[in-house]
C-alpha cells in the first residue's frame, strides 16, 4: 500500500464509519448533549452518566474534522459539544470542570480531575482553531489558569492528579479503578502536554510557553526511564517512581505528542534534545508489537505477566507514532510498521456492520464485546485522531 491509498482509506474510515456512528447513534435529542454509553453489543443505555472526558473528546474530534474537511455537519456536532461542555461541565462557582453529570445533565461527581480539565482545554482550543470562536478560546484560557492556580506543584514541578470541587485535597485521586492512588501520573501529564500544545498554537502566551516547555523537560528528565526508554506511570510528589508497569500504548502516543510539543515551541535546541528521546521511546514501545502487527496493552515486569490484548486506542496510536517516525526521521521500517498496524485494525477492530471499532482483540484472538462501544473512555478521539492526523500530514489539510 502507498501513502495515497492509505490516506483514502483513512478518510473513508473517518467519514463513513467512525463519525457517522457518533452523529447517528450518540446525539441525545431529549436531554441534550450526547448519550453516555453504548455497550459492546451495541445496546444504547440512554440513562447512563455522561463524562467530561467523553464530551470533551467529542468536541475535539468534530472540531478537528471540521477544520480539516469543512463539512457543515461536523461544525454542528462540534458546536453542540462545545455548548454542552460549557453549560453542563464547567463549574461556574469554583472553576474547572466536574467529572460527570447524570443523563439529564445535572452534576453527579464534582471532583476536579486535572486530566478531564486538560481534555476540555484540548476540545475548546481546537474549536477555536477550527472556527475562530472567541468564547471557546476564553474558556480554554480560563481552564488553563485554573490548572496553574490550583494543580501546579511549585516545589517539585508538575501537576497534582485530582482535588475536590473546591480545590482541596482529595483522598482518592485515581483516574480509574485500575490506577494507583498517587498524586502524580504520567497519563495526566501527557494529557496536559497535549492541550497546552494545542492552546499554544492559538495563544502565544509567555507563561503558557514556559509551562509547556517545563512539561517537555519533565518527560525527558523525570517520566522517561533512562534505562529502558519506557514511561514511568505513577510518581510521588518528588517524582520518585511508584510503579514499573509498562504501557506500550502510552509509550508510542507520548513519542509523537512529545515531539509535537517541541516542534510547536519552535526551539531548535530543545528539539535537538527531544528528538533522540522520541526515537528511544518509540523503540521501547515496539517491544509490544505482536507477530501480526498489533500492539499489546501492558507488561508487568515484577510478575513477568503481559496483558497481550490489543486495545483499540493502542492500535490507533501505534499507527500515528510510527508515521511520525517515518515523516520526521525517514524511517522506512516505521512506515511498514504503521501500515501493518492499520491492516491489523481493519482485520480485527473495525465494525463494518454497526459502526465504530470494538474495544479490543483479546489475546486468544476473539473480539471483545464485553467492554463499551461508546462510553466514559470509549470515544471517537483516538481512532478519529489517527485518521485526522494522517490526513493532515499527507497534505489534505484544508485549513486556510
Amino acid at each position: 500500500m502507498d501513502l495515497s491509498t492509505l490516506r483514502k482509506e483513512l478518510e473513508a474510515e473517518l467519514t463513513t464509519n467512525i463519525l457517522p456512528f457518533w452523529m447517528d447513534r450518540m446525539v441525545d435529542e431529549r436531554e441534550g448533549g450526547f448519550y453516555g454509553r453504548v455497550t459492546g453489543t451495541d445496546m444504547l443505555v440512554p440513562e447512563a452518566a455522561k463524562g467530561a472526558v467523553l464530551n470533551a473528546r467529542i468536541l475535539w474530534t468534530f472540531s478537528a474534522a471540521y477544520r480539516l474537511l469543512r463539512k457543515e455537519e461536523y461544525f454542528v456536532m462540534a458546536t453542540r459539544a462545545k455548548r454542552y461542555l460549557l453549560d453542563r461541565f464547567v463549574d461556574p462557582v469554583f472553576g474547572g470542570v466536574c467529572w460527570s453529570v447524570d443523563y439529564a445533565g445535572d452534576p453527579l461527581e464534582a471532583k476536579k480531575q486535572t486530566y478531564a480539565i486538560g481534555f476540555a482545554i484540548y476540545g475548546l482550543s481546537e474549536y477555536h482553531r477550527a472556527t475562530g470562536d472567541a468564547e471557546a478560546l476564553t474558556a480554554a484560557i480560563h481552564l488553563a489558569v485554573d490548572i496553574e492556580r490550583h494543580c501546579y506543584d511549585l516545589v517539585w514541578g508538575g501537576y497534582r492528579e485530582a482535588l475536590t470541587r473546591s480545590w482541596q485535597e482529595l483522598a482518592d485521586m485515581r483516574l480509574s479503578e485500575k490506577d494507583a492512588n498517587e498524586r502524580k501520573t504520567m497519563n495526566t501529564h501527557l494529557h496536559i502536554l497535549e492541550p497546552y500544545t494545542n492552546l499554544y498554537r492559538v495563544c502565544r502566551d509567555e507563561r503558557l510557553e514556559r509551562q509547556l516547555r517545563g512539561l517537555v523537560e519533565l518527560f525527558v528528565d523525570k517520566i522517561v526511564d533512562p534505562r529502558t526508554g519506557h514511561l514511568g506511570l505513577f510518581f510521588s510528589d518528588d517524582w520518585t517512581p511508584r510503579s514499573n508497569t509498562i504501557s506500550y500504548g502510552h509509550d508510542i502516543e507520548a513519542s509523537w505528542l512529545l515531539h509535537e510539543a517541541a516542534l510547536t515551541l519552535g526551539d531548535d535546541a530543545l528539539l535537538r534534545r527531544v528528538e533522540p528521546v522520541v526515537k528511544r521511546i518509540a523503540a521501547a514501545a515496539a517491544e509490544g508489537l505482536n507477530a501480526e502487527g498489533g500492539m499489546m496493552y501492558e507488561r508487568f515486569p515484577d510478575s513477568d505477566i503481559t496483558d497481550a490484548d490489543c486495545h483499540w486506542w493502542v492500535q490507533a496510536e501505534n499507527v500515528v507514532g510510527h508515521v511520525n517516525l517515518y515523516q520526521h526521521f525517514a524511517d522506512e521500517e516505521a512506515l511498514r510498521t504503521a501500515l501493518r498496524g492499520w491492516a491489523f485494525i481493519k482485520r480485527h477492530l473495525v465494525d463494518t456492520a454497526r459502526g465504530e471499532w470494538h474495544w479490543s482483540l483479546r489475546a486468544n484472538g476473539t473480539v471483545n464485546t464485553d467492554d463499551d462501544k461508546a462510553g466514559f473512555w470509549k470515544c471517537p478521539y483516538h481512532n478519529g485522531r489517527m485518521c485526522l492526523e494522517l490526513i493532515g500530514r499527507m497534505g489534505q489539510d484544508k485549513e486556510g
